[in-house]
């Protein structure tokens, strides 16, 4: 009975003692955020929600091609697969983690053979005579490392954590993926614009040079103004030979953001643009917590502190239940009876008592891990304010800019179309025509040039929010 009371003592003891950790427990560091947005009104601070379905932001440029690009991004990107695999490892290792907080059982099944050496010797010889023993033993053997100090829980802590942030870092190289890809769609879009404007802008002078010529064998014009409008049309048809391999690489960086092989893979040109997302008028804080940066940061920051109990756990001993029963025999007939068989119970504490202070300097490597992880997230947080805050005022911006600058092509159209027809009539020298033509077609290339900046802007903006801003409430400009 006594002994019966002694167990349940050690059974009771070891439920008792794993409510104590050492080691800090978590706080989320403090970061500097502002109240508000300069470039935006409407912005508070709020707690990270990265969980919070982000949905396909991609749907907003109203582009079936590209909704279709971008579901073969994320079934078939490589680098995704390989960031994939990383999560799986980090999960596994939590779970690993997680099994050792509970009893260890093993089974033993085998036969040994053994010698022992015996006899005699004399001054002048030795005689050996040696003996050979067959052992039979069949065993169960279980363990449980009591965990007292809980070094087997920061050890989980820390693997969760990680394997957490895996996660995050997983969903954040998918945004950047999925924005890289866009981006470049986008640009080639507007690059298929573009050509379709060298490509009228040539016909136009094709005409005009024909027109030229014709004037010249009349006398009209003298043959400078042919000169000119030759050049003005070869340096045109020679854009024109450019853009082919400007688009071609943006349509092989696509092929490889698919898992495609560029040779494969190819994109027909498009009439049409994407269109422009309306940007909110007020977009609540919480969507630039969201961002699955800012979240991967913060828990390996949760992984940095856990390892700081860890560290501390070696200064103190560690308590490990063991029992053992199972058979052992000299002869295979009699192995599985009673009189063989055989049990051991009993704890077992153990603790290093010195190691040339290894357990003094883990420990201030931990807490230099944790300070660094700390910085790390700061770092990240300041650096999506400021992220948000370019974009927001880049499309403010270029929304001012995009109006001037679509006045200023209607009246370089204008002007083009009023100086060829004095031209027509004799009344203006041909290089007042060449100059309003340059002036037409680099005002219909910057407008391209700036609508492009203003998409590229929108998705910089969207995954600088971490994905878009469904399934808040928001109102719309």
């Amino acid at each position: 009975m006594n002994s019966f009371s002694a167990k349940l003592g050690v059974i009771g003891l070891s439920l008792l003692l794993p409510a104590c950790m050492v080691g800090p427990d978590y706080r989320r560091p403090q970061t500097v955020a502002p109240a508000a947005f300069k470039h935006q009104e409407g912005w508070s601070i709020a707690a990270p929600a990265d969980d919070i379905p982000k949905g396909e932001w991609w749907k907003r440029y109203g582009d079936a091609e590209l909704n279709q690009l971008v579901a073969r991004l994320n079934n078939s990107n490589l680098t995704l697969a390989q960031y994939e695999a990383q999560y799986r490892q980090a999960f596994a290792l939590a779970q690993s983690a997680r099994g050792a907080l509970w009893p260890q059982l093993n089974a033993t099944l085998g036969k040994t053979r053994a010698g022992q050496g015996a006899g005699s010797s004399t001054s002048s010889q030795a005689v050996q005579v040696s003996g050979i023993r067959t052992t039979y033993n069949a065993a169960l053997n279980a363990s449980w490392e009591i965990d007292i100090w809980g070094r087997l829980r920061r050890t989980l802590e820390a693997n969760r954590a990680s394997a957490e942030a895996s996660l995050a870092t997983l969903a954040a190289m998918r945004l950047s993926m999925q924005s890289e890809l866009v981006q470049n769609y986008l640009q080639l879009r507007v690059m298929d614009q573009q050509k379709r404007l060298l490509t009228e802008t040539a016909d136009t002078y094709r005409r005009v040079v024909q027109l030229t010529e014709s004037q010249y064998k009349r006398g009209v014009v003298a043959s400078a103004d042919v000169a000119a409008a030759t050049t003005q049309l070869k340096n045109t048809e020679a854009e024109l030979v450019d853009l082919v391999w400007q688009r071609a690489q943006l349509e092989n960086a696509i092929a490889v953001l698919i898992g495609e092989a560029p040779a494969n893979f190819s994109l027909a040109e498009a009439d049409t643009m994407p269109q422009l997302p309306a940007v909110p008028a007020a977009v609540p804080s919480q969507l630039l917590e969201r961002r699955p940066d800012v979240a991967a940061a913060e828990r390996s920051v949760m992984a940095a502190n856990a390892n700081i109990g860890v560290a501390k756990s070696a200064y103190y001993p560690s308590l490990t239940l063991s029992a053992t029963g199972g058979y052992r025999s000299r002869t295979f007939d009699d192995w599985m009876t009673m009189p063989n068989r055989y049990w051991s119970v009993g704890p077992q504490l153990a603790m290093t008592l010195f190691n040339g202070l290894q357990n003094k300097y883990n420990v201030v490597q931990a807490e230099a891990s944790y300070d660094a992880a700390v910085a790390g997230y700061r770092q990240t947080v300041l650096t999506a304010f400021q992220e948000v805050e370019d974009y927001l005022v880049a499309l403010h911006t270029l929304g001012e800019e995009a109006t001037l600058r679509e006045e200023s092509v209607a009246a370089a159209r204008k002007a083009l179309r009023q100086y060829t027809n004095q031209y027509r009539v004799g009344l203006i020298g041909f290089l007042d025509v060449v100059t309003a033509q340059t002036t037409a077609l680099n005002s219909e290339r910057t407008l391209l040039t700036l609508q492009q900046s203003r998409l590229i802007s929108s998705v910089q903006l969207i995954a600088a929010l971490g994905g878009g801003w469904d399934g808040l409430p928001i109102q719309n400009k």
